[in-house]
């Protein structure tokens, strides 16, 4: 796949996730997020598949490629778990 039609994908991803919230907030008050929870998110999911994408093209051994990307999603899921309802206490919890 050329890194044009995976950046394109990326962002089609991105979308998709973000409708779901967007979607489920038509039918229930359980979902309530605003706008700056749209931006974060946004920010996060494409800067981790960036952060991905720039792992796959600048190391060569698979193995390490794959080890590299997995922490980096762990890290997202850290992160977005700790805004959305504050695991570790930080002032940026969400809760």
């Amino acid at each position: 796949m050329t890194p044009n039609k995976r950046l394109k994908n990326m962002l089609i991803f991105v979308a998709v996730i973000l409708l779901i919230p967007l979607i489920a907030m038509q039918f229930t008050e359980e979902v309530n997020w605003e706008l700056t929870d749209f931006i974060v998110a946004g920010v996060l999911l494409l800067g981790t598949g960036l952060v991905c994408e720039f792992v796959m093209r600048k190391v060569k051994k698979k193995e390490n490629r794959i080890a590299l990307c997995i922490v980096i999603i762990t890290i997202l899921l850290l992160v977005w778990a700790e805004l959305a309802v504050g695991i570790f206490g930080s002032p940026f919890a969400g809760s």
